[in-house]
Order: structure tokens, then C-alpha cells, then sequence
């Protein structure tokens, strides 16, 4: 004989409170098994279970005509998952969205207008920071006359923020379509590119040839870079031969845009490496430091690696030190 249970049982077992239980009664959702000659309600074990998994889709938010719908089996659990899912997904990007304008306004003198601003800039669609970013550049490179390849290679350094990004990225993209709207800012890289391409020595540096140049160049920065984090000694034979062929290419590089191939001035160039001449002149650079606050939000919303001047200056230091040990 299946038993039934008083309404203050089921309450103790589901977690439920006896008003709650009762509404969901009232409200057709799970209704008694049976009564006490008194009108009491009772409850059976599989009411009980009804109940049970009532509370907890509501604790999942769901709404009592869903609920009502999986109980009746007019649909299915997992279907009922798979839209609540959504919306709750769809509300954790709103709610990133917030906590990113909030935490900006907390770190930063906000002002009102400010607020509103940039609680739009989080909440913008993909198009709508594309379009942004396209402006940018759009007005940056406008009428520089270079090759065309440098210029899309330029554009294609955007952001891409990830369809659940962390308060973090999103800080960064608020922070980032602020600059990229910022005139002052605008204006600076767009001077600065004009200056260093307006030659024609500078024209030169953006054909394809230098582009390969300048591929191949990273590319033995790169192994240089791991070997030095690897632990690879700078007397060893393979930082000799990495140090050796960066400087070959590196006479190259220069022979290709001035004409004159000179091994020796460009092995000695980094021979003579000097960590403080080099911070000096980063901080004259006004331009290359605009790129690299650019290239640093954008590292931040696309999860990349951020450039780092002092890990460049090591790995320079690492291929000067190779270049200067003598194997005899």
C-alpha cells in the first residue's frame, strides 16, 4: 500500500515550506494524493519526488509554466535545461558587463557621464566593436601612402573579446574603445606613422620584402627567446649559432633598405647592446609606446601574450653575450 504523508512531513523531507507547498497545490502544480477525513492534505512518495524536483528547477530559476510543462511531459528536462541555460548564460555576460563598468568606475575619478559610456561599450554586439576598431584605423592610416599589405597588417591587430570574457578582458576592451575614440590619442599614432613612412627609406620598410625581413627577424628572436628561458648557457655552441645568424640577417635586414651590407658594424651594433641606452630611447619613442599600449589592451582581451620590453631586453642582452664569448 503505498503510505501517505502530512504536509509537515513533506516539508521536513523536500525543504520546502508548508506555504510553498500548499501554493504549489493551489496553483494545479503538484496536487495532493489524498486528504485526512479532517481536509488535511497528504502526499505520496512520488508527489514527494514532484515536489522535490519543483524546487530545485525553481531554485535553477525556472518559471512555474515550465515547470508545469516538464511535469506534464509536454517537454522534455533537457530541453528545459538547454533554454534555461541560455538565459542564464545570456544574464552572466550582462552581469560581467556590470562588474567590469563597476570595478573601472572604483579604480578610476568616474564622472556620471563617464558611467553611462561605458556601460555601453560593454554591452556592445561584435559588429558594433569591429566597426569601432575599423574606425580607428580608418582615421589613423588615412592617406599613408605605403604599401598596401602593411596597412591590412596594421588592421588586422583588433581585438576579439571571447563570448564569456573575464572582468579583466572587459576592462581592457572599455579601456581600449575609449583610447581608440580618444583624438589626442588618434591624432599621436597617426602623426607618428606619417613621420616614420613619410621617406622613402620608410616607404621602403613597408614592401613586402622587408615585411619577410622582418618575419624572419622575429621568427630568430623567438628561438632566441626560448633557448634564454630554457637555461641555455650563453658560452654554449647553439647560442653561439643563434646569435651568429641573427646578426647575418640582421646586416641583411639593413643591406636591403640602405644598399650597404656591413656584417661587421651590425654584429658589433649588438655586441654593444646597453640595456639603459635602449630604456632611454623607448621613452623618447612617444609613437612605438602608443602602438604598445594598443598592442598590450588588445593582448589583454584576446588572452595572448603581452609585449614585454624587459623580456626583450634580456633575450638582447642573452645574444650579445653569445656574440661576445670567444670559443678559443
Amino acid at each position: 500500500m503505498n503510505e501517505l504523508y502530512p504536509i509537515g512531513d513533506v516539508a521536513r523531507r523536500t525543504g520546502l515550506s508548508v506555504s510553498a507547498i500548499r501554493f504549489y497545490a493551489d496553483e494545479g502544480v503538484v496536487t495532493p494524493s489524498g486528504h485526512t477525513e479532517g481536509g488535511f492534505r497528504l502526499y505520496d512518495v512520488h508527489a514527494i519526488a514532484r515536489l522535490e524536483l519543483v524546487r530545485t528547477l525553481r531554485d535553477l530559476g525556472a518559471g512555474l509554466d515550465d515547470i508545469r510543462r516538464v511535469l506534464a511531459e509536454q517537454t522534455t528536462l533537457h530541453d528545459l535545461a538547454v533554454a534555461h541555460l541560455r538565459l542564464v548564460e545570456d544574464q552572466l555576460r550582462q552581469f560581467r558587463a556590470r562588474r567590469a563598468v563597476l570595478r573601472t568606475i572604483v579604480r578610476q575619478h568616474t564622472t556620471t557621464e563617464q558611467v553611462s559610456l561605458m556601460h555601453k561599450l560593454a554591452s556592445m554586439s561584435d559588429d558594433d566593436r569591429d566597426q569601432l576598431i575599423t574606425r580607428f584605423w580608418d582615421f589613423v592610416t588615412d592617406g599613408l601612402d605605403v604599401h598596401p599589405g602593411y596597412v591590412e597588417q596594421l588592421r588586422d591587430r583588433r581585438p576579439h573579446l571571447p563570448d564569456e570574457p573575464t572582468t579583466a578582458q572587459l576592462e581592457a576592451w572599455i579601456e581600449l574603445a575609449e583610447v581608440v575614440q580618444d583624438d589626442q590619442f588618434r591624432t599621436a599614432l597617426r602623426d607618428h606613422l606619417h613621420r616614420i613612412f613619410g621617406t622613402e627609406q620608410g616607404k621602403l620598410m613597408t614592401s613586402p620584402e622587408m615585411m619577410a625581413h622582418a618575419e624572419t627577424q622575429r621568427q630568430l628572436f623567438l628561438e632566441a627567446q626560448a633557448a634564454q628561458q630554457a637555461g641555455v648557457p650563453t658560452t654554449s655552441p647553439q647560442a653561439r649559432d643563434i646569435a651568429e645568424r641573427t646578426a647575418a640577417h640582421r646586416a641583411e635586414m639593413v643591406a636591403a633598405m640602405t644598399g650597404r651590407h656591413d656584417a661587421a658594424k651590425s654584429r658589433r651594433s649588438m655586441v654593444d647592446f646597453d640595456r639603459g641606452r635602449a630604456a632611454e630611447l623607448r621613452a623618447r619613442m612617444t609613437g612605438l609606446n602608443l602602438i604598445t599600449r594598443y598592442g598590450a589592451l588588445v593582448a589583454t582581451i584576446n588572452g595572448t601574450p603581452q609585449p614585454d620590453p624587459e623580456r626583450t631586453t634580456t633575450v638582447q642582452e642573452w645574444l650579445a653575450a653569445a656574440l661576445r664569448h670567444d670559443p678559443a
